[in-house]
């Protein structure tokens, strides 16, 4: 048990945000699920019912007013003890995700799912209200991290359509075909039994397509949350405390950070581009930071 929780630490500590993504849903749906067991086994629904509710996204605007945080918390909720609904979705998530993190870095994965969550959610309000068909089937509620997942999934087909996946069976597809049937069945399904779900998918494909398509014009839509997301993390974020370095062999002293003697490149200039290319991906960087990053790469 030590090893895995030591294992879950190291990912939260030096692992990218797409492991991150996963293992918060992961852990999240098996404390879920473990809920409705308790529940079930003890003979009070209730329990689940009220966990349920505190979660889900409702498409009533009068219930929704009192519960505001569920636009985003029920985009980390999967069915209680649906394997697949989960399975899936973090099968989706892992591979898309892999494209969008090494092209545009680690807060553009964040950008988009989070942006997924909640423009789908606002487009299931708002059809579950306006469109007469659906105000017929009277309010609903939904859990599921399906909307932030789509929208990852559109977002690596528009930025890389070429892209090419081996599928059992079948052999190497384009991702775009691949994204174009994942949203033609949500579209489909938009009138069956999980509705609001597979509406909230199509407004993540939506958000997920002009995402990249306005970081292909220089607009990033990603900045509001990223800025929320390190406002509360840097809350959370100890104080640094004064250190005293020892500098290896092979580096020289250059006022207050240490120059690599083989390469003339500041250490911690490096140190700047690679957490840069980390967050933002490499193309990120200027032509200078490029440079910089080639030489230090150099050994002599």
């Amino acid at each position: 048990m030590s090893t895995i929780l030591n294992d879950f630490k190291s990912a939260f500590r030096y692992g990218n945000v797409l492991n991150q993504l996963i293992i918060v849903n992961v852990v999240v749906w098996l404390a879920f699920s473990t809920i409705f067991i308790i529940a079930k086994a003890s003979s009070a629904p209730w329990i689940f019912t009220a966990v349920y509710d505190a979660v889900a996204f409702p498409s009533d605007p009068a219930k929704f007013i009192y519960r505001p945080w569920t636009i985003l918390t029920y985009g980390f909720f999967h069915s209680a003890i649906d394997l697949f609904h989960i399975l899936f979705n973090m099968m989706f998530l892992y591979m898309f995700g892999r494209i969008v993190k090494d092209s545009l870095g680690n807060e553009r994965i964040i950008s988009i799912f989070i942006w997924g969550v909640l423009v789908g959610a606002g487009l299931m309000m708002v059809t579950y209200n306006t469109v007469p068909y659906f105000i017929a089937q009277g309010a609903g509620q939904m859990v599921g991290a399906s909307a932030g997942v789509t929208a990852i999934v559109v977002a690596a087909a528009t930025l890389n359509p070429d892209f090419r996946f081996n599928l059992i069976f079948i052999g190497p597809v384009k991702i775009v075909y691949i994204a174009a049937f994942v949203v033609l069945m949500s579209y489909i399904q938009s009138i069956g039994h999980n509705a609001g779900g597979n509406i909230a998918h199509l407004g993540g494909a939506l958000i997920g397509y002009l995402f990249i398509k306005q970081i292909q014009k220089g607009t990033d839509l990603g900045k509001p949350i990223i800025w929320v997301f390190n406002w509360g993390k840097n809350l959370f974020k100890p104080k640094p405390s004064v250190r005293v370095t020892h500098r290896a062999s092979g580096q020289k002293k250059s006022g207050s950070a240490s120059v690599n003697s083989k390469t003339g490149v500041n250490q911690k200039e490096i140190d700047r581009i690679l957490d840069k290319i980390s967050q933002s991906g490499y193309e990120s960087l200027t032509k200078d930071e490029k440079e910089k990053l080639f030489s230090a790469s150099q050994k002599k």
